[in-house]
Protein backbone atom coordinates (compact mmCIF):
# COMPACT_ATOMS: atom_id res chain seq x y z
CA UNK A 1 0.00 0.00 0.00
CA UNK A 2 1.35 3.69 -1.34
CA UNK A 3 0.86 6.50 1.30
CA UNK A 4 2.45 10.01 0.96
CA UNK A 5 4.06 11.70 3.95
CA UNK A 6 3.29 15.18 2.65
CA UNK A 7 0.32 15.14 0.52
CA UNK A 8 -0.09 18.42 0.90
CA UNK A 9 2.50 19.06 -1.71
CA UNK A 10 0.32 17.39 -4.26
CA UNK A 11 -1.00 21.22 -4.66
CA UNK A 12 1.86 22.67 -6.51
CA UNK A 13 1.03 20.15 -9.04
CA UNK A 14 -1.12 23.24 -11.12
CA UNK A 15 1.90 25.55 -10.39
CA UNK A 16 2.92 24.98 -14.64
CA UNK A 17 -0.71 25.81 -15.65
CA UNK A 18 -0.83 29.40 -13.35
CA UNK A 19 3.03 30.31 -14.29
CA UNK A 20 1.50 30.32 -17.92
CA UNK A 21 -1.82 31.62 -17.68
CA UNK A 22 -0.73 34.99 -15.43
CA UNK A 23 2.95 35.40 -16.66
CA UNK A 24 3.53 36.68 -20.43
CA UNK A 25 5.01 34.25 -22.67
CA UNK A 26 8.72 34.89 -23.42
CA UNK A 27 9.11 36.20 -26.61
CA UNK A 28 12.71 36.36 -28.53
CA UNK A 29 13.54 38.48 -31.17
CA UNK A 30 15.68 36.62 -33.87
CA UNK A 31 16.98 37.80 -37.01
CA UNK A 32 15.09 37.15 -40.69
CA UNK A 33 15.57 34.28 -42.36
CA UNK A 34 18.37 34.65 -45.13
CA UNK A 35 18.12 32.27 -48.19
CA UNK A 36 18.26 32.40 -51.86
CA UNK A 37 15.40 30.24 -52.12
CA UNK A 38 13.03 31.91 -49.90
CA UNK A 39 10.22 31.84 -52.70
CA UNK A 40 10.52 28.65 -53.22
CA UNK A 41 10.37 27.69 -49.62
CA UNK A 42 7.30 29.72 -49.17
CA UNK A 43 5.62 27.75 -52.15
CA UNK A 44 6.70 24.04 -50.13
CA UNK A 45 4.97 25.17 -46.56
CA UNK A 46 2.15 27.66 -47.94
CA UNK A 47 3.53 29.99 -45.50
CA UNK A 48 4.62 33.68 -46.13
CA UNK A 49 7.50 35.59 -44.69
CA UNK A 50 6.49 38.05 -41.79
CA UNK A 51 7.92 40.34 -39.48
CA UNK A 52 8.12 40.38 -35.49
CA UNK A 53 9.23 37.96 -32.84
CA UNK A 54 9.40 34.78 -32.28
CA UNK A 55 7.30 32.46 -29.53
CA UNK A 56 8.62 29.31 -29.10
CA UNK A 57 6.34 26.57 -29.29
CA UNK A 58 6.64 23.35 -27.96
CA UNK A 59 7.03 20.30 -30.18
CA UNK A 60 4.13 17.04 -28.91
CA UNK A 61 6.57 15.30 -27.44
CA UNK A 62 7.84 18.52 -24.96
CA UNK A 63 4.14 19.00 -24.14
CA UNK A 64 3.91 15.32 -22.52
CA UNK A 65 7.28 15.09 -21.38
CA UNK A 66 7.37 18.48 -19.17
CA UNK A 67 4.01 17.79 -18.01
CA UNK A 68 4.92 14.14 -16.57
CA UNK A 69 8.41 15.44 -15.35
CA UNK A 70 6.64 17.92 -13.06
CA UNK A 71 4.13 15.53 -11.62
CA UNK A 72 7.09 13.15 -11.06
CA UNK A 73 8.91 15.38 -9.21
CA UNK A 74 6.13 17.06 -7.18
CA UNK A 75 5.18 13.19 -6.46
CA UNK A 76 8.85 12.37 -5.40
CA UNK A 77 8.54 15.93 -3.06
CA UNK A 78 5.38 14.52 -1.33
CA UNK A 79 7.68 11.74 -0.34
CA UNK A 80 5.34 8.63 -1.27
CA UNK A 81 5.90 5.76 0.85
CA UNK A 82 5.32 1.74 0.67
CA UNK A 83 3.45 0.53 4.07
CA UNK A 84 5.23 -3.19 4.92
CA UNK A 85 2.89 -5.76 6.60
CA UNK A 86 1.83 -5.32 10.00
CA UNK A 87 4.48 -5.90 12.65
CA UNK A 88 2.97 -7.19 16.09
CA UNK A 89 5.55 -7.22 19.13
CA UNK A 90 4.98 -8.37 22.93
CA UNK A 91 6.82 -5.82 25.34
CA UNK A 92 6.86 -6.20 28.71
CA UNK A 93 4.53 -5.07 31.53
CA UNK A 94 6.54 -6.04 34.43
CA UNK A 95 9.75 -5.52 36.57
CA UNK A 96 11.04 -9.09 38.39
CA UNK A 97 13.78 -8.80 41.02
CA UNK A 98 15.53 -11.88 42.74
CA UNK A 99 17.68 -10.93 45.22
CA UNK A 100 19.93 -13.83 46.36
CA UNK A 101 21.47 -14.20 49.76
CA UNK A 102 25.67 -15.64 49.20
CA UNK A 103 26.51 -15.66 52.93
CA UNK A 104 28.82 -17.97 54.14
CA UNK A 105 26.23 -20.65 55.36
CA UNK A 106 25.13 -21.00 51.55
CA UNK A 107 27.90 -23.37 51.10
CA UNK A 108 25.97 -25.95 53.71
CA UNK A 109 25.72 -29.16 51.85
CA UNK A 110 21.88 -30.09 52.53
CA UNK A 111 20.49 -30.07 49.35
CA UNK A 112 20.65 -32.23 46.21
CA UNK A 113 20.96 -31.75 42.53
CA UNK A 114 18.88 -32.43 40.32
CA UNK A 115 20.39 -35.90 39.91
CA UNK A 116 20.27 -36.57 43.39
CA UNK A 117 23.32 -36.00 44.39
CA UNK A 118 24.33 -33.82 47.90
CA UNK A 119 25.45 -30.27 46.67
CA UNK A 120 25.64 -27.06 48.53
CA UNK A 121 22.66 -24.69 49.23
CA UNK A 122 23.37 -21.97 46.69
CA UNK A 123 24.13 -24.58 43.99
CA UNK A 124 20.90 -26.15 44.05
CA UNK A 125 19.00 -22.46 44.57
CA UNK A 126 21.72 -21.46 41.47
CA UNK A 127 19.83 -24.73 39.27
CA UNK A 128 16.33 -24.10 40.43
CA UNK A 129 16.64 -20.15 39.84
CA UNK A 130 17.92 -21.04 36.63
CA UNK A 131 14.75 -23.22 35.32
CA UNK A 132 12.28 -20.03 36.76
CA UNK A 133 14.13 -17.92 34.60
CA UNK A 134 14.01 -19.60 31.20
CA UNK A 135 10.17 -19.57 31.73
CA UNK A 136 10.11 -15.31 32.66
CA UNK A 137 9.67 -14.58 28.86
CA UNK A 138 7.58 -11.40 28.91
CA UNK A 139 9.21 -10.26 32.06
CA UNK A 140 12.30 -7.70 32.57
CA UNK A 141 14.72 -9.30 35.50
CA UNK A 142 17.03 -8.11 37.19
CA UNK A 143 19.74 -9.97 39.75
CA UNK A 144 20.84 -9.24 43.69
CA UNK A 145 23.53 -10.90 45.22
CA UNK A 146 23.96 -10.12 49.15
CA UNK A 147 26.15 -11.32 51.50
CA UNK A 148 28.12 -8.84 53.97
CA UNK A 149 26.56 -5.74 51.64
CA UNK A 150 24.27 -6.34 48.57
CA UNK A 151 24.90 -5.32 44.34
CA UNK A 152 23.57 -5.50 41.15
CA UNK A 153 24.39 -8.71 39.64
CA UNK A 154 22.00 -7.67 36.59
CA UNK A 155 19.55 -4.72 36.04
CA UNK A 156 16.96 -4.95 34.51
CA UNK A 157 16.73 -6.99 31.33
CA UNK A 158 15.09 -8.97 28.69
CA UNK A 159 17.65 -11.12 27.72
CA UNK A 160 17.37 -13.73 29.75
CA UNK A 161 20.04 -15.72 28.47
CA UNK A 162 22.70 -13.03 29.76
CA UNK A 163 20.84 -12.97 33.09
CA UNK A 164 21.17 -16.63 33.66
CA UNK A 165 24.79 -16.76 32.56
CA UNK A 166 25.26 -13.86 35.68
CA UNK A 167 23.35 -16.02 37.76
CA UNK A 168 25.51 -18.99 37.09
CA UNK A 169 28.43 -16.92 38.53
CA UNK A 170 27.46 -16.17 42.05
CA UNK A 171 29.96 -17.66 44.65
CA UNK A 172 29.87 -18.35 48.34
CA UNK A 173 30.94 -15.16 50.10
CA UNK A 174 31.41 -13.42 47.21
CA UNK A 175 29.86 -10.72 48.52
CA UNK A 176 30.96 -10.90 52.47
CA UNK A 177 30.02 -14.05 55.11
CA UNK A 178 27.18 -12.18 56.74
CA UNK A 179 23.52 -11.29 55.23
CA UNK A 180 22.27 -7.64 55.11
CA UNK A 181 18.85 -8.83 54.05
CA UNK A 182 17.56 -5.45 54.94
CA UNK A 183 19.99 -3.56 52.87
CA UNK A 184 19.33 -6.10 49.77
CA UNK A 185 15.76 -4.78 49.96
CA UNK A 186 16.75 -1.13 50.06
CA UNK A 187 18.94 -1.88 47.06
CA UNK A 188 15.71 -3.49 44.92
CA UNK A 189 13.63 0.03 45.69
CA UNK A 190 16.27 1.97 44.45
CA UNK A 191 16.71 -0.41 41.63
CA UNK A 192 12.29 -0.33 40.87
CA UNK A 193 12.75 3.62 41.61
CA UNK A 194 14.48 4.11 38.42
CA UNK A 195 11.78 1.52 36.48
CA UNK A 196 8.56 3.28 34.74
CA UNK A 197 6.69 -0.14 34.96
CA UNK A 198 3.29 -0.01 37.36
CA UNK A 199 3.98 -3.85 38.42
CA UNK A 200 6.76 -4.61 40.32
CA UNK A 201 7.84 -7.72 42.26
CA UNK A 202 10.83 -8.70 44.37
CA UNK A 203 11.97 -12.60 45.31
CA UNK A 204 14.18 -12.44 47.61
CA UNK A 205 15.89 -15.84 49.22
CA UNK A 206 18.23 -16.22 52.43
CA UNK A 207 18.95 -18.94 54.76
CA UNK A 208 19.61 -17.05 57.78
CA UNK A 209 18.87 -14.12 59.58
CA UNK A 210 19.81 -10.13 59.26
CA UNK A 211 23.65 -9.81 60.81
CA UNK A 212 24.61 -6.99 58.96
CA UNK A 213 22.22 -4.20 57.48
CA UNK A 214 22.13 -0.83 57.97
CA UNK A 215 18.03 -0.56 57.27
CA UNK A 216 16.21 -2.80 59.10
CA UNK A 217 14.03 -5.15 57.20
CA UNK A 218 10.87 -3.96 58.53
CA UNK A 219 11.95 -0.35 57.70
CA UNK A 220 13.04 -1.35 54.14
CA UNK A 221 9.51 -3.27 53.63
CA UNK A 222 7.57 -0.32 54.78
CA UNK A 223 9.53 1.94 52.53
CA UNK A 224 9.24 -0.89 49.84
CA UNK A 225 4.84 -0.99 50.63
CA UNK A 226 4.84 2.91 49.85
CA UNK A 227 6.40 2.33 46.68
CA UNK A 228 4.21 -0.76 45.75
CA UNK A 229 6.33 -2.91 45.37
CA UNK A 230 5.42 -6.45 46.21
CA UNK A 231 8.67 -8.98 48.07
CA UNK A 232 8.02 -12.36 48.36
CA UNK A 233 10.71 -14.20 50.44
CA UNK A 234 11.86 -17.63 50.62
CA UNK A 235 13.79 -19.12 53.21
CA UNK A 236 16.39 -22.18 52.44
CA UNK A 237 17.30 -24.27 54.79
CA UNK A 238 16.70 -25.94 58.54
CA UNK A 239 14.27 -23.53 60.54
CA UNK A 240 15.80 -25.21 63.79
CA UNK A 241 19.69 -24.22 63.00
CA UNK A 242 20.76 -21.41 65.64
CA UNK A 243 23.63 -19.23 66.05
CA UNK A 244 24.53 -16.64 63.22
CA UNK A 245 22.87 -19.52 60.60
CA UNK A 246 19.56 -19.23 62.16
CA UNK A 247 16.55 -18.62 60.11
CA UNK A 248 14.47 -15.65 61.31
CA UNK A 249 11.34 -16.96 59.94
CA UNK A 250 9.28 -14.41 61.72
CA UNK A 251 11.25 -11.25 60.17
CA UNK A 252 10.56 -13.01 56.98
CA UNK A 253 7.16 -13.70 57.28
CA UNK A 254 6.41 -9.36 58.28
CA UNK A 255 8.09 -8.39 55.76
CA UNK A 256 5.99 -10.50 53.06
CA UNK A 257 3.19 -9.73 55.22
CA UNK A 258 4.04 -5.89 54.79
CA UNK A 259 4.13 -5.81 50.93
CA UNK A 260 1.67 -8.47 49.97
CA UNK A 261 3.62 -11.23 49.23
CA UNK A 262 3.54 -14.51 50.47
CA UNK A 263 6.60 -16.09 52.66
CA UNK A 264 7.60 -20.17 51.95
CA UNK A 265 10.18 -22.35 53.53
CA UNK A 266 12.27 -25.34 51.49
CA UNK A 267 14.06 -27.45 53.38
CA UNK A 268 15.28 -29.20 50.66
CA UNK A 269 15.42 -29.33 46.50
CA UNK A 270 12.12 -30.49 45.69
CA UNK A 271 10.19 -28.20 48.33
CA UNK A 272 12.28 -25.54 47.00
CA UNK A 273 11.25 -26.41 43.40
CA UNK A 274 7.60 -26.31 44.07
CA UNK A 275 7.72 -22.96 45.87
CA UNK A 276 9.26 -21.44 42.47
CA UNK A 277 6.43 -23.34 40.24
CA UNK A 278 4.24 -21.62 43.13
CA UNK A 279 5.48 -17.99 42.50
CA UNK A 280 5.67 -18.58 38.84
CA UNK A 281 2.03 -19.43 38.37
CA UNK A 282 1.14 -16.48 40.85
CA UNK A 283 2.77 -14.21 39.04
CA UNK A 284 1.13 -14.67 35.75
CA UNK A 285 3.29 -12.44 33.17
CA UNK A 286 1.49 -10.02 31.59
CA UNK A 287 2.55 -8.31 28.41
CA UNK A 288 1.17 -5.31 25.70
CA UNK A 289 1.18 -6.13 22.25
CA UNK A 290 2.14 -3.47 20.01
CA UNK A 291 1.87 -3.27 16.09
CA UNK A 292 3.24 -1.12 13.91
CA UNK A 293 3.55 -0.79 10.13
CA UNK A 294 6.89 0.16 8.79
CA UNK A 295 7.59 2.54 6.08
CA UNK A 296 9.84 2.35 2.94
CA UNK A 297 10.29 5.12 1.03
CA UNK A 298 10.20 4.87 -2.48
CA UNK A 299 10.67 8.33 -3.66
CA UNK A 300 13.32 6.68 -6.69
CA UNK A 301 9.97 5.48 -8.36
CA UNK A 302 8.93 8.48 -9.85
CA UNK A 303 12.24 9.97 -10.43
CA UNK A 304 13.17 6.96 -11.80
CA UNK A 305 9.88 7.28 -14.19
CA UNK A 306 10.96 11.29 -15.37
CA UNK A 307 14.62 9.95 -15.92
CA UNK A 308 13.27 7.16 -18.06
CA UNK A 309 10.66 9.38 -19.89
CA UNK A 310 13.41 12.40 -20.59
CA UNK A 311 15.87 9.47 -21.61
CA UNK A 312 13.49 8.28 -24.15
CA UNK A 313 12.39 12.07 -25.22
CA UNK A 314 15.90 12.94 -26.28
CA UNK A 315 16.74 9.72 -27.68
CA UNK A 316 14.00 10.44 -30.12
CA UNK A 317 15.27 13.69 -31.05
CA UNK A 318 18.95 12.73 -31.81
CA UNK A 319 17.40 10.45 -34.27
CA UNK A 320 14.89 13.04 -35.48
CA UNK A 321 17.63 15.48 -36.20
CA UNK A 322 20.13 13.02 -38.30
CA UNK A 323 17.00 13.54 -41.00
CA UNK A 324 16.67 17.24 -40.77
CA UNK A 325 20.15 17.88 -42.80
CA UNK A 326 18.80 15.94 -45.50
CA UNK A 327 15.66 17.49 -45.74
CA UNK A 328 17.58 20.97 -46.01
CA UNK A 329 19.47 19.61 -48.59
CA UNK A 330 16.43 17.80 -50.85
CA UNK A 331 14.78 21.98 -50.22
CA UNK A 332 18.02 23.32 -51.60
CA UNK A 333 17.85 21.09 -54.61
CA UNK A 334 13.99 21.71 -55.24
CA UNK A 335 12.77 18.31 -54.50
CA UNK A 336 9.65 17.60 -52.38
CA UNK A 337 10.13 16.23 -49.30
CA UNK A 338 7.34 14.50 -47.01
CA UNK A 339 5.63 16.45 -44.50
Amino acid sequence: MITLAYPWLLLLLPLPLLVRFFWPAHREPRPALQVPFLERLERITGRSAGEGATVLQGVWGRRIILPLGWACVVLALARPQWLEPPVSKQVPMRDLLLAVDLSGSMETQDFTDASGKPVQRLTAVKQVLDDFLANRQGDRVGLIFFGTAPFVQAPFTEDLPVCRQLLSEAQVKMAGPQTAFGDAIGLAITMFDRSDMKDRVLIALTDGNDTSSQVPPAKAAEIAKGKGIVVHTVSVGDPRAAGEQALDVPTLQAVAHETGGIYAAAADRKQLEEIYKKLDALETRTAASVSHRPRRDVYYWPVGIALVAAFLYHAVLLAASFRKPKQVAAVAKGKEVPA
